[in-house]
């Protein structure tokens, strides 16, 4: 009988051993999967950040810096691949002001590096060491936009600028209109439009940008921001600023666009007009047709190259509330929104003083505006202009570093 009891006890024993062994096995293999997809998720949300690189994966990265893709007065751009063939720009930052250089480095991280858009750069990551300061690009394998603009004016067609047009003008009203917090870029020009392999435009370089909280319709900046030509003239003077001055800018790079040519060619002779005021004056006296001639415009993309003109006109107009957002910029691009006749932008010029004349509201597009309506006269007394329209219009050469 004792046998019997102790042939149970162990058969009982050995039942209960395999149950717990299957359950170790059934909690181990959920842990296991849990893990696995709680690694999967973390790294998932880690690419969604900048990474943080030391300067030892950058130089491995750039071979050591060897391939030197631009440089400005912000530093250095190096192209670089990673180990899992990743293709990166590399942008060192140098300068002769720590603090400037530290201003970038926030602005661009502090920016770019929180938001995701198909039309915006994306930042992969950065390094913060003492040797090096630099930021880490996806690489945009056709380079900027005023590569084919002033030098390879052929390559693109007008259909193709236009979809550059629209898919810039995407990215400027994500950044002022669906991101959280409002971002003002302050430095929309032709090369800081860069061109992915097949043409794609992304916005670049936020250097100068700025996080405004949406609450806020403008804010106050002391000093200038942005490249002469381009920069909205509200930015030079005491007045609130609004996310119209990359309207603006837009403006200034859509004429470039329709044109193929720097608004301001010195290399045209000092009789060339500042070319927005020259398309201007073709638009008030009805010779548009002229106006597509010289621009080399042909007769299947002069539908295309009209519709831009006009919101380039709006885009650009003195006082910042007559501008349209981005949102409707984008809407009247595609065609979908029906593109006013323009008032003249042109009206405050007058023998090289820049008066805020009043121009009437006639048509508007934005819901917030600048409280001050005062006007304001400034003089060209601090403006360095190389030649006698320049000085006529007020407009300033960028510099070399810019």
């Amino acid at each position: 009988f004792a046998v019997v009891i102790l042939v149970k006890i162990g058969i009982l024993i050995c039942v209960c051993r395999k149950r717990n062994q299957k359950n170790d096995i059934s909690v181990f293999s959920g842990s296991k999967f849990l893990t696995l997809t709680i690694n999967k998720f973390l790294n998932d949300m880690e690419r969604e950040k900048p990474i943080r690189f030391t300067d030892q994966q950058l130089r491995i990265a750039t071979d050591n810096y060897s391939n030197l893709l631009g440089s400005g007065g912000f530093g250095a751009v190096y192209k670089g691949t990673f180990s899992n063939g990743t293709v990166v720009a590399v942008k060192v930052l140098r300068g002769t002001s720590d603090k400037k250089i530290e201003e970038q480095f926030m602005a661009e991280v502090g920016t770019i590096g929180r938001i995701h858009h198909f039309n915006l750069v994306r930042l992969y990551g950065f390094c913060f060491e003492e040797n090096l300061i630099a930021l880490v690009y996806e690489y945009m394998g056709n380079g900027s936009l005023d590569r084919y603009l002033f030098h390879e004016k052929k390559t693109l067609g007008y259909e193709k600028l236009h979809e550059i047009a629209v898919g810039t003008a995407r990215g400027i009203a994500y950044l002022h209109e669906e991101c959280q917090h409002r971002i003002i870029h302050y430095d929309i020009k032709p090369g800081n439009i860069l061109l992915d392999r097949n043409f794609n435009p992304k916005v670049a370089d936020f250097g100068l940008a700025k996080l405004c909280n949406r609450d806020n319709t403008h804010i106050t900046m002391t000093g200038g921001r942005g490249t002469p030509g381009y920069a909205a003239p509200e930015l030079w003077m005491p007045f609130p600023i609004t996310p119209k001055c990359d309207v603006y800018s837009f403006g200034m790079l859509l004429f470039e666009i329709i044109g193929r040519r720097r608004n301001i060619d010195i290399k045209l002779g000092e009789s060339q007009e500042w070319f927005p005021i020259w398309v201007w004056k073709k638009i008030d006296t009805g010779q548009l047709g002229e106006l597509m001639t010289v621009c080399g415009i042909e007769e299947k993309d002069k539908k295309i190259a009209e519709r831009m003109i006009k919101i380039a006109l709006w885009c650009v107009q003195y006082r910042p509330e007559i501008r349209p957002i981005m949102s409707v910029v984008v809407k009247m691009l595609e065609g979908s929104v029906e593109v006013p006749e323009p008032d003249n932008p042109f009206q405050h010029f007058m023998g090289g003083i820049t008066i805020a004349h009043p121009v009437p509201m006639s048509q508007t597009y934005n819901t917030a505006s600048i409280s001050s309506g005062s006007s304001v006269m400034v003089t060209n007394s601090s403006i360095v202009c190389a030649t006698p329209i320049m000085r006529k219009y007020g407009i300033e050469l960028a510099s070399s570093n810019v």
